[in-house]
């Protein structure tokens, strides 16, 4: 056993490994975990000393083996014990492990642990199931798999149990008999982890989950109709495929011979269902037989079906440019645990998995520049830390709701706050000559077609560009596939803060024949996203967002929750609903399937946006 001693000046870069192994040959994107929330405070928060101010700290490897599911597996992890503490002089506790495909060694996990610690807490980095070099087989965080592993470290943090070498912890902080003072935190996958064990053991006492989701039903094959639960969306085929190859070569990316790690030739690394899920989401078919399991197992490994069981209070941090787990994901999982009476707030970051994640804007969160206590996120982190872990009553730990503004030049003023995400507030109406009009006197009577071809006609984004630093086309639309509404142009500026939603009625006789097929891939497929148009005609489609629609039934106007997104509309720039047949991220319709769009003052479609300010 080794252990390692680290001064607590030394320089720490506190990044997450989105996705991408250590090992992988393609070029590994670091994203500032650095929770990059630059910004002033509208009330300063009251921070602790660290109580490792004073010198070093040690870290030492570790190995549990827990059995899981009939296996029994080794869990690698490291401990970071901060210099003066002992059974005496004890500390709260911070669990972490990596993001899919990193390691408890990879530039978040390990720096996670070395940054806490510096600041007086004992820290438990480890390498998730089926990564690095721990055990079993990747279960998407299921929290009877994963969430039952973590609680087993909470096990050892509570001194009930030892490591494999026989290590003890007796020196965490107790509330009671085998009840340590522990909180998590990490991203993506080391975010929907914490909600998973949270759920499954009610020590866990402070969770800070980044840039994660609610429901991959949702993430992976999202159909953004309101509703439409039970109806498969669009396949993510892009992510999704990204995602499994990694995770399916981890024996040859990770070498690793513990025979736990290895399900099956036909389906190497993953659970069964998993690597089924994925298998169906291909096929391009969706047959009742199979779409019924194929939610219901996403469903399951999601904090959708289980948040109900989580009592530890949340800070909640997403991220703006994400195409994976979107702002809508965060927000469902915030308004679920308000709705159960939890403890929890919500911060919208600038950065998520979708490009611009090399480096922090300006003024946001940067362990290498040893910015934690004075960027906003780090300052919420501590504090939310401080709050839960070291019991302090007297902390602020912020508002409910922050997100950042990428309008504002001055660093220390980026972030905004409120008590709650905003509502719908403004309405626009889709006219018969493509314009979006405010009163619905105004809206001309006419109607328009599309059609899509047997290949995707329009681009959003390449959702693995950002992740391994390719570049990517801007986003289009081949003119005969597409229809548009666009605005006059605005005489003020108008900022949208939330998930836009547009109500439309669509015909096509061709989906209304084969929407009842018995197969859900039969039913219309749709993109609705939102652009700004300058006055140049430059357009940008805000974050590459889409809303993909899968719809319920053709002959029935059907509700589009868009994808939530934080942008200033300037002076002069208009704002351009555009609905697409297809899109190259993700799968679209079986066959051609020509659509028209009506519109008269008294039936038309309507933009509902959240608009904050005058």
């Amino acid at each position: 056993m080794t252990d390692r001693y680290l001064p607590v000046g030394s320089r720490v870069v506190l990044s997450v490994e989105v996705f991408v192994s250590r090992r992988s040959r393609v070029r590994r994107s670091r994203v500032p975990l650095a929770l990059v929330l630059g910004a002033a405070l509208t009330v300063p928060l009251a921070l602790s000393t660290p109580a490792a101010a004073t010198g070093q700290y040690t870290v030492t490897p570790l190995k549990f083996t827990v059995r899981i599911g009939g296996r029994a597996c080794t869990i690698d992890a490291d401990l970071y014990r901060p210099a003066g503490v002992d059974r005496t002089h004890t500390a709260p506790a911070v669990l972490t492990t990596n993001g899919f495909g990193g390691s408890k060694s990879d530039g978040s996990t390990d720096a996670t642990g070395k940054a806490f610690a510096a600041r007086g807490y004992v820290g438990l980095a480890y390498s998730g199931l089926g990564f690095g070099q721990s055990g079993c087989l990747i279960s998407l965080d299921d929290p009877r798999i994963d969430g039952a592993a973590a609680s087993g470290l909470i096990d050892f943090l509570a001194g009930r149990r030892a490591a494999d070498d026989g290590t003890k912890a007796d020196f965490v902080t107790l509330d009671g008999k085998g009840d340590p003072r522990v909180g998590m935190i990490g991203g993506s996958y080391g975010g929907a982890v914490q909600l998973a064990t949270a759920a499954v053991d009610h020590r866990v006492d402070a969770l800070v989950p980044m840039i994660t989701w609610h429901d991959l039903a949702y993430s992976l094959d999202p159909n953004n109709a309101a509703g439409a639960r039970a109806v498969p969306g669009a396949f993510k085929w892009q992510w999704s495929n990204g995602f499994y190859l990694i995770g399916e070569g981890q024996p040859l990316l990770a070498p690793n011979l513990d025979p736990s790690r290895i399900n099956s030739l036909t389906c190497l690394h993953f659970v069964s269902d998993a690597c089924a899920t994925v298998r169906t989401l291909n096929s391009g078919s969706y047959p009742a037989d199979r779409t019924g399991p194929l939610l219901d197992y996403a469903h399951s490994v999601s904090p959708v079906s289980y948040l109900r069981n989580v009592q530890a209070p949340i800070l909640l941090v997403q991220g703006q440019a994400d195409s994976l787990f979107n702002l809508n994901e965060a927000t469902a999982t915030y308004k679920t645990l308000k709705a159960q009476g939890a403890t929890a707030k919500m911060i919208w970051q600038s950065w998520g998995h979708s490009g611009g994640l090399t480096n922090p804007a300006s003024g946001e969160l940067n362990l290498g520049q040893g910015n934690l206590e004075t960027s906003y996120v780090g300052k919420r982190i501590l504090a939310w830390f401080d709050r839960y872990l070291h019991r302090d009553t007297g902390v602020d730990t912020g508002p409910a709701f922050a997100y950042y503004r990428d309008w504002i030049s001055d660093p220390d003023n980026t972030y905004a706050t409120a008590s709650r995400v905003p509502a719908l507030s403004r309405t626009l109406y889709l006219s018969g000559d493509g314009k979006l009009v405010d009163d619905r006197r105004k809206v001309s009577s006419g109607s328009r077609e599309y059609r899509n071809r047997l290949v995707p006609t329009s681009h959003s984004e390449s959702s693995l560009a950002g992740l391994i630093g390719l570049p990517d086309p801007a986003p289009y639309d081949i003119k005969g596939t597409y229809l548009g509404w666009t605005s006059e142009p605005l005489t003020a500026p108008v900022e949208l803060v939330g998930a836009p939603k547009v109500t439309l009625e669509v015909g096509s006789r061709v989906a209304e024949r084969v929407q009842h097929s018995g197969n859900a891939a039969d039913k219309l497929v749709l993109f609705a996203k939102l652009y700004d148009v300058a006055p140049d005609g430059t357009k940008t489609l805000v974050h590459r967002l889409v809303a993909p629609v899968r719809v319920p039934d053709v002959t029935k106007p059907f509700t589009v929750s868009l994808p939530g997104i934080v942008h200033r509309y300037e002076a002069g720039h208009r704002l351009r609903l555009v609905v697409a047949a297809s899109d190259d991220a993700y799968f679209g319709n079986r066959g051609v399937k020509p659509v028209t769009v009506s519109s008269t003052p008294e039936d038309t479609g309507v933009l509902r946006l959240p608009v904050v300010g005058p």
